[in-house]
């Protein structure tokens, strides 16, 4: 199996891999051992500072509420940011003038402006309403916040994920007699997703841990609100750091994990079925891989 990418390291290049390897471990070793000796000698590892985090009261008093109230947030976040990103990704691929460039205004205002800010003005502009409450305003805010901020942000990876497919799937797209819609739909869109992914993926984890925005200025009682709140009733700053940021860590795995195994089943499916396109008269056109010409009985060229 060869690479067209990179050249295939030789024996001199896969010693060198491995002593670098190894010197990576080593220091990492050495770092963590530093680290871990730097919290003894402060007394941060004593086991009365830990054991609240192995009684119930801890778990469902502080960080339990907290995680599902950051969970709360993301989840709505994701929702409706992703669906609002995609409309105007497409939108900004318009062929019409006053379609493209008010998307194109949109998406650049709010992807230039910091989450946080839009969540203050968001929770001011709430405060001055009375349709919402007080309790429900926090959590208002911050949704709002990543909302507007990371839809303009995932409409651009929608719009590049588009722009990254051969021009052929169009051409034959029209070709067979769809309309941009149709093949904006139908083609275009369900090709880029598996190119789009891990860019998404990494939006989405950015939309977990901007949550603990809401936390620091809205008090939103999100799951590091909840631990400042957990460290100073039991006087356990670093140790509920520590969990709180592992809690993080796994829920940002879990996200990845699950993204990867969803690229991959798109993937296999690619392979295993592909995509058929049915022209105006009745006719199926099968749509192959990317950039793979077709001749007129089929085969590839």
């Amino acid at each position: 199996m060869t690479s067209v990418l990179y050249d295939a390291p030789g024996p001199r290049a896969k010693r060198r891999n491995i002593v670098y390897t190894v010197a990576f471990l080593a220091v990492l070793v050495l770092g963590i051992w530093w680290v871990l000796s730097v919290l003894g000698d402060n007394g941060q590892l004593e086991s009365s500072l830990w054991k609240p985090f192995t009684e119930a009261q801890a778990w469902t008093t502080y960080l339990l509420p907290g995680l599902g109230n950051t969970l709360k947030a993301a989840a709505l976040a994701m929702v409706i940011a992703l669906p609002l990103g995609a409309v105007f990704g497409i939108a900004r691929l318009s062929d019409h003038r006053w379609v493209r460039v008010p998307a194109g205004v949109v998406v650049e205002f709010f992807r230039a402006i910091p989450v946080l800010l839009l969540m203050l003005f968001a929770n001011q502009l709430y405060a001055n309403s009375d349709a919402i409450s007080s309790d429900i305003r926090p959590l208002y805010a911050v949704v709002t916040g990543l909302v507007l901020y990371n839809a303009s942000v995932l409409a651009e990876v929608v719009r590049a994920g588009i722009l990254s497919l051969p021009k052929g799937q169009t051409e034959a797209a029209k070709a067979i007699g769809l309309r941009k819609g149709q093949t904006m739909t139908s083609v275009l869109l369900p090709q880029s997703v598996t190119a789009m992914l891990p860019a998404l993926v990494s939006q989405l984890v950015v939309i977990v841990k901007d949550t603990a925005l809401g936390g620091a200025l809205l008090a939103f009682t999100e799951l590091l609100s909840a631990q400042s709140t957990l460290a100073a009733n039991y006087a356990n700053t670093i140790p509920s750091f520590i969990v709180v940021a592992v809690i993080f860590i796994l829920l940002n795995l879990l996200l990845t994990t699950f993204a990867s195994w969803l690229e991959g089943r798109l993937r296999r499916g690619k392979k295993s079925t592909g995509a058929v396109l049915t022209a105006p008269g009745g006719a199926e056109e099968p749509v192959g891989e990317p950039g793979v010409a077709k001749t007129d009985n089929g085969r590839a060229v």
